[in-house]
């Protein structure tokens, strides 16, 4: 029996109860490469959400009444069966979300197990703090479990973008409604209730309900899930926000991106192109950090965008699992002929094709434009695709100006020989994240993540102050010797 045996999970969710039928029905999971169906996967309902955060909300009392050690082993427990079962867990991540095998690898051991860990140490970390008083008492304050944790994760990155809330959440004695994207449930859902399951996870904790927004909105609007974690598009974050708040939930958003590199006259062009084609065509483009505007030196723009297209033209694209491919499929039809759309409508407004531009089934070639009109979707818009926009500037003033004339603010990469050059343009761009000389997509376990503006509410994953601060609720608790006297 492997460990994701098919016979204890096909058709079910994971909830109240274990491994049961989900209310919501059963549906196919697809394979984007190749359009086969992999498996039947348990559908969940509103009635499904509800009767999970109540019997979640019962068993998180004893879970965060048990010595720290207790949950701090079940996490490095669960960071090991990751290793562990990490060819299995691949081979659907491969399949199923359409990942090449080198960025499933990073997904399980360099982020999953890494979270697990460092969630670990969460559970021994100091709770509170003593506060001065001018009153002849004992004051602190300490952080409490928030109770019920709400997770909305997406099919991009299903194991990390779910992880990295899972893991800090439970290690400080909350416990987990995790809603996965319907098209990656079994890698970004299934895999989850089984690690938690061998790792000795106390039953009712956490629970997995694959389903459409119908689901998500549940999960959003049950009274008894008092915090939201969610990762997924502006628009669906705007709207979770806005019902959220009639709640007065707390809310956690890591929204979409249309992040900047700056490329300066003084880099390797051929290392800098490079940099420049991960960031851009890693996972298709389907990234939020992914680079998504080229803001190259004016006197180098022309070469940079040629060398971009032939870099382009030599990456292989097809089914990961059957070779050695550097890009996999679009998710789906429809977002493919979305990313079709922005490429078609900005060769319209002036773009040059370069590179690409064409499509076979879900495999969209690396696209290269230069000469991107502003005003265009590729420059304007969130992509999520394979498309790499390159735009010329002619002083760093024009391109503080280009790189931070977006309501986005996810992530900025800035290439250049001089680093105090780059941690001056990084001050005066607004992101949640900078790399100097690297491109926009970088991730580990133990860092503060977030955007501003438009794409999200700051740094809420990753790092102990982020997730304590995520995570739990401060309490301020006074204690005296004695009953002081009133004079009523």
């Amino acid at each position: 029996m492997t460990f994701l045996d098919r016979a204890r999970w096909e058709g079910k969710i994971f909830t109240t109860g274990g491994w049961v039928a989900g209310s919501g029905g059963e549906y196919d999971a697809v394979e984007p490469a190749t359009g086969t169906t992999l498996a039947r996967v348990g559908a969940a309902s509103e009635s499904d959400v509800h009767k999970a955060a109540e019997t979640a909300a019962q068993a998180q009392r004893d879970w965060a009444a048990l010595p720290y050690d207790r949950r701090a082993a079940v996490l490095r427990r669960a960071g090991q069966l990751f290793v562990e079962h990490e060819d299995e867990i691949h081979e659907w991540l491969v399949r199923e979300s359409g990942a090449i095998r080198p960025f499933a690898g990073f997904q399980t051991r360099a982020v999953a197990a890494e979270e697990c860990w460092e969630a670990a140490g969460l559970a021994s970390h100091p709770y509170g703090e003593i506060l001065r008083s001018n009153q002849p008492r004992l004051s602190m304050a300490r952080r409490l479990p928030v109770g019920v944790v709400g997770v909305i994760a997406p099919f991009n990155a299903p194991i990390i973008l779910a992880i990295r809330a899972i893991a800090p959440a439970l290690a400080l004695g909350n416990a987990v409604v995790l809603k996965p994207d319907p098209r990656t449930a079994v890698c970004g859902g299934v895999v989850f209730a089984r690690i938690f399951e061998e790792a000795g996870l106390p039953p009712g904790l956490f629970h997995v309900l694959p389903g459409g927004a119908d689901v998500g909105a549940a999960v959003v609007d049950d009274p008894v899930i008092r915090v939201i974690a969610f990762t997924g598009s502006t628009r669906a974050g705007k709207i979770i926000a806005e019902q959220a708040a009639k709640r007065l939930k707390r809310v956690h958003l890591e929204l979409g991106g249309n992040s900047a590199l700056i490329v300066l006259d003084d880099v390797d062009l051929e290392k800098a192109v490079s940099v420049g084609a991960f960031g851009s065509f890693n996972h298709s483009g389907q990234i939020c950090m992914a680079t998504s505007r080229h803001l190259v030196a004016d006197s180098i723009a022309a070469d940079y965008a040629t060398v971009l297209a032939e870099h382009a033209d030599r990456i292989p694209v097809g089914d990961p699992s059957g070779g050695d491919v550097g890009m996999g499929p679009i998710i789906d039809a429809a977002q493919r002929d979305r990313v079709h759309d922005v490429v078609t409508t900005s060769v319209d407004a002036g773009a040059t094709l370069r590179a690409g531009g064409t499509y076979e089934g879900l495999f969209y070639r690396p696209t290269v434009l230069s000469d991107v009109p502003l005003t265009a979707p590729a420059y304007a818009q969130e992509i999520f695709g394979p498309v790499a926009p390159v735009v010329a500037f002619s002083s760093l003033d024009e391109a503080v100006s280009l790189a931070g004339g977006t309501e986005y603010g996810l992530s900025l990469g800035i290439l250049t020989r001089d680093v105090m050059k780059g941690l001056e343009l990084a001050e005066r761009i607004p992101s949640g994240l900078v790399h100097i000389n690297d491109q926009t997509v970088n991730d580990e376990a133990l860092i503060p993540f977030g955007g501003v503006g438009e794409s999200g509410t700051g740094s809420r994953h990753g790092g102990a102050a982020a997730n304590l601060e995520a995570f739990t609720e401060t309490q301020w608790v006074t204690v005296r010797g004695d009953l002081p006297a009133y004079p009523f």
